[in-house]
């Protein structure tokens, strides 16, 4: 038995070794049984979703392997592989993600926090809303990994100036009524506790034991909800703009790969969708939190002088106090604050679609998202730091120092993840493989059951199934492995693509129930204070209401702006005669939305 177990932990020790070994050999079989460019392609794509999923090999190097094995295989020639991995789109989220480095560097992002905090109050209700605002909307441009990690250490405080010290909350959590001994109960340094015998004796204020236990418990319930919060939120939060997430430029790119004519989605009609939904399913989601971790009733809701009356003043103190250690804004600060809102404002006004943008200045078609975000980043590489003096130029005295610009590149290299842009771009570089070998029409096919399925329910099994997968894989990973097939799915039933990608691309960032599904969730759960079933108890109920919300979303205002209800020109099949002539499908109607 021994040895078996022995055998067992070497095992596991090498488990990303024998995946590597042994995946490749368990697919062969994919080479044979399928039609041929097709099957090698699948056997290309799942190799990568299990890699992928298991990050047998880093994630980024996973991401590189169509450079070598769609050209070798015959699947793809390495001249239209390549340019796959720096498109327009991986452009704009590297100016994206140089925007919010610069922001990080001059410590903007934190001012907005403290800022928002100090307008919500301190009623913890209203601070986790205030939590919950600020993570969705700095993860909206900065990543939600660095909005979590920032988010945080503000929130520990505030929560340690309302309770006190977290491991004599949890002490006083095991405090039970017994009828024999002493017991001393430790306390939060805001509400003293004495020396007591647990059924006769009480606290200074006439708390019993039972008392004491039940609040502490109730206060490490506020306490989770405003850990679990944050990482929520800015997954929510990132939906909201294609720069806040990698799948929603992964849609952008893969619309652009498969239908050149479609220009429906950019930077400005993307938010217009987005935002709006982002913004209910965070109601939403506030509403849930605050109930299940006790923060929603009116002795929270409404000023009451009682015994929090003392902690939350402290907790108010420590807000003001860290504002105030901030200063007034500084050049530095309000320089970035200008370009981000000029960097904002320019991306929504480009081709705003109902009104005429600043585009049609140029020739049509050569201006994109991209073009906009490099423009403004550039300019933070050279543009100041400090007030510009032209005394200085006739100070003998002054110091002759060169003068530093908003943002180096050195700390852009250090800043911006580059193992995403090349994740972005293997992730373009399958589409196109799943598009020119017929992978991607072949698999639709057999997925035309769905077809006959009301339209709405069939966004709603999209969205569900995506997020419950992406609860495993990465949300990158899991929406490139899946949107090629979506899409020719759609226009295999002739219902308009978006209608099924767009659900597709934000149900991916709907992971919520486990500490592995996303980063934030992992440095939340890391924090020791948070349980696994804390997490999918609450994330259950917050995938249902995101599948909700989408579904909502997409059957009015979504149906609306992009004209969902009918088949458009734009989405022809792409290599659909070549790709599926051997097999005979029955003939599905096409979805008539207009019955909703």
């Amino acid at each position: 038995m021994e040895t078996i177990s022995t055998f067992a932990k070497k095992l596991w020790c090498v488990k990303k070794q024998l995946i590597l070994f042994l995946t490749p050999l368990i697919l062969l079989p994919l080479l044979f049984g399928l039609p041929e460019k097709e099957g090698k392609c699948l056997y290309v794509v799942l190799l990568m979703a299990v890699f992928w999923c298991t990050e047998a090999l880093p994630l980024a190097v996973t991401a590189m392997l169509p450079v070598c094995l769609f050209p070798t295989m015959g699947i793809l020639p390495s001249k239209k592989v390549c340019p796959q991995y720096f498109l327009d789109t991986n452009f704009l989220f590297l100016s994206g993600l140089v925007m919010a480095s610069a922001i990080e560097e001059w410590g903007l992002h934190r001012r907005i926090a403290l800022k928002v905090l100090k307008i919500v109050g301190v009623k913890p209700a209203w601070l986790i809303l205030g939590m919950m605002i600020t993570s969705a909307f700095l993860s909206m441009w900065l990543s939600n990994t660095a909005t979590t990690a920032m988010m945080l250490p503000i929130a520990n405080a505030i929560l340690e100036s309302l309770f006190g010290d977290l491991d004599t909350l949890k002490e006083n959590c095991k405090v039970k009524d017994e009828t024999e001994g002493e017991l001393l109960c430790r306390v939060s340094p805001t509400v003293p506790y004495t020396l007591f015998l647990p059924d006769r004796m009480e606290r200074s204020d006439g708390s019993t034991a039972e008392e004491i236990r039940t609040e502490s418990e109730y206060q490490m319930k506020v306490w989770k909800g405003f850990l679990i919060c944050i990482p929520y939120a800015a997954s929510i939060g990132g939906t909201a703009t294609l720069t806040g997430t990698a799948p929603n430029l992964i849609l952008i790119g893969q619309l652009k790969s498969y239908f050149p004519e479609c220009d429906l989605i950019n930077f400005g009609s993307w938010f217009a969708f987005a935002f709006p939904l982002m913004v209910f399913f965070l109601i939403l989601g506030w509403l849930w939190i605050s109930f299940l971790y006790g923060g929603l009733n009116t002795r929270l809701c409404v000023k009451k002088q009682d015994e929090r009356a003392q902690a939350e003043a402290k907790a108010e103190a420590v807000i003001d106090e860290d504002y105030r250690k901030l200063g007034p804004i500084n050049f530095a600060e309000g320089a970035i604050a200008f370009f981000f809102i000029l960097f904002a404002v320019l991306l929504f006004t480009r081709d705003p679609k109902f009104v005429t943008g600043w585009s049609t200045f140029f020739n049509k078609g050569y201006v994109s998202d991209a073009t906009t975000g490099v423009i403004i980043v550039s300019i933070l590489f050279f543009f100041p730091s400090q007030k510009p003096s032209l005394s200085w130029w006739f100070d003998s005295r002054a110091p002759n120092t060169p003068y530093v610009p908003l943002l180096s590149w050195k700390k852009a290299q250090e800043c911006v993840p580059w193992n995403i842009i090349l994740l972005l771009g293997g992730g373009f570089a399958m589409a196109k493989g799943c598009e020119e070998s017929g992978l991607a029409a072949w698999i639709g096919a057999y997925l035309q059951p769905i077809a006959q399925v009301p339209p709405a329910v069939a966004v709603m099994f999209i969205t569900a199934f995506l997020a419950c997968f992406t609860e495993f894989a990465s949300n990158t990973a899991t929406i490139i492995i899946f949107l090629p097939v979506i899409a020719e799915l759609a226009m295999f039933v002739k219902v308009n693509p978006l209608y099924f990608m767009i659900p597709a691309t934000t149900g991916c960032s709907f992971a919520f129930m486990l500490p592995v599904s996303t980063p934030p969730n992992s440095i939340a759960f890391a924090s020791g204070h948070l349980l696994v079933k804390d997490m999918v108890k609450t994330g259950f109920v917050m995938n249902i209401l995101g599948i909700l919300s989408v579904s909502l979303a997409m059957n009015t205002w979504g149906r609306a702006m992009f004209s969902l209800e009918t088949y458009p020109d734009w989405a022809r099949p792409v290599n659909m005669s070549s790709t599926v002539t051997d097999i005979q499908f029955p003939s599905v109607p096409p979805f008539n939305l207009t019955s909703l």
